[in-house]
């Protein structure tokens, strides 16, 4: 008797702290969609913009609150840009001393969220940033060209994030 009264207890303790959890998105139905443009490029290397912009379209669609619209047809427009993008050297190649091996390869972006229903500014000029490092052979542009499919699902999944919990 004494153990069921104190499984009953457990039970009813652990069932009241998942009452408050909710599985379902704090989105407002109305406010479900999403526009993303095309990321403007400051930074030093090139199609870095068009390459984040792509990503955070493709990480709203697998996350999938989100609906991809139209600018003209959306309630949520992400604009960005890219304020720098560039890589460094981290570590060179023992026999030579000359080459280098390794670069880390670094990324900021800026972006905004407007809600075109009210024309309301949620969020303005959040920064964002991403680093990874790559290997390096001769071609240090086929590297960071490789590197950046990394560095803008980093990104991606940062946007995404942030604009699954805006305040509207």
């Amino acid at each position: 008797m004494r153990f069921t009264k104190i499984m009953a207890a457990a039970l009813l303790a652990a069932s009241s702290g998942c009452s408050l959890y909710s599985w379902r998105p704090e989105v407002p139905e109305g406010a479900r969609t999403v526009a993303v443009s095309t990321f403007r490029n400051e930074g030093d290397v090139t199609e870095m913009g068009p390459v984040v912009a792509r990503q955070v379209l493709r990480e709203f669609e697998r996350e999938g609150t989100y609906k991809i619209a139209t600018l003209a047809d959306c309630a949520l427009e992400v604009q960005g840009y890219i304020k720098s993008a560039g890589s460094s050297v981290t570590a060179y190649e023992r026999r030579t001393g000359a080459r280098n091996r390794e670069r880390r390869f670094n990324v900021t972006a800026v972006v905004s969220f407007i809600d075109k229903r009210n024309g309301k500014v949620l969020v303005n000029d959040r920064r964002y940033t991403a680093s990874t490092t790559f290997l390096v052979n001769d071609d240090t542009v086929t590297g960071e060209r490789d590197a950046s499919g990394r560095l803008a699902e980093d990104l991606a999944r940062q946007i995404v994030d942030d604009a699954l919990s805006l305040k509207w």
